[in-house]
């Protein structure tokens, strides 16, 4: 159940197309459902705006059908982030519709249309190659967000010359999510130059001193760029997921 669906149901209640007995039963597994090995928040979307994201690291496939099925069984779309590409496999045996993105590590099924709901194009951007599975799983979110999306890849401070060459197209952001690992330099250097909120991502590539990513976040956090905002050492998704918060347009947040 999301804030459109519920102001449908409620709209057709009001118009005498459905009788308050069938919108309770609509509304009867409100707003979660237990099934057993995962309490299911149905009722999220129409907290936040969006519907509840499954992490499918820690959880068996038969654990993940049961949740994606139930979440289903109640519309919308589905994303399952960090599923391994064997997991997936197995999953994806059991679920009509659904897609894997092995470059995301993510399993999406797609129940409606994404809406457009975002007041500008988001960037993700990396410092090289070996960030792109974090700026993945980053990019998922972003787009299931109803966001427009454009990537920025293997851009680092080791050949900074490669950012500027895409200046332009990043002052065109409305939000930028860079992703860095080693010394994580990069999101201190977009941070001074473009007018947007920057959402740094620190990842654990690396080797020796990067302390798996440690480096990377203390500097992202010690930045002298302002309005840059750090989230967990490989968090992609709460990185594409702030970025979508700060993006959307105001209706959708009521």
């Amino acid at each position: 159940m999301n804030p459109k669906k519920l102001k449908k149901l409620l709209e057709e209640v009001k118009q005498g197309n459905c009788s308050i007995d069938e919108a309770m039963e609509g509304l009867a597994r409100l707003p979660f459902a237990d099934i057993g090995a995962a309490v299911v928040d149905h009722h999220r979307a129409l907290r936040t705006g969006y519907p509840e994201v499954v992490l499918g690291s820690g959880k068996t496939v038969e654990q993940i059908v049961a949740i994606v099925e139930e979440l289903r069984r109640a519309g919308g779309n589905v994303l399952v982030t960090r599923v391994d590409s064997d997991k997936a496999t197995a999953v994806c045996r059991q679920i009509e519709g659904l897609e894997y993105r092995e470059a995301a590590r993510s399993l999406v099924l797609l129940g409606e249309p994404v809406e457009p709901a975002g007041r500008g194009p988001i960037a993700v951007v990396t410092a090289g190659t070996s960030d792109l599975p974090v700026a993945e799983e980053a990019a998922v979110v972003v787009e299931l967000s109803g966001n427009e999306l454009f990537r920025v890849f293997d851009v680092g401070v080791a050949g900074v010359h490669r950012l500027f060459h895409r200046i332009d197209e990043l002052r065109r952001a409305a939000v930028v999510i860079v992703v860095a690992g080693m010394e994580g330099a990069l999101a201190s250097v977009v941070g001074g130059l473009v007018d947007c909120p920057v959402i740094a991502v620190p990842t654990s590539v690396g080797y020796g001193a990067s302390f798996g990513g440690v480096a990377a976040l203390l500097s992202m956090l010690n930045s002298c760029a302002a309005g840059i905002t750090v989230v967990n050492i490989d968090n992609g998704f709460g990185a594409g997921y702030a970025a979508s918060l700060i993006n959307r347009k105001r209706e959708h947040n009521r």
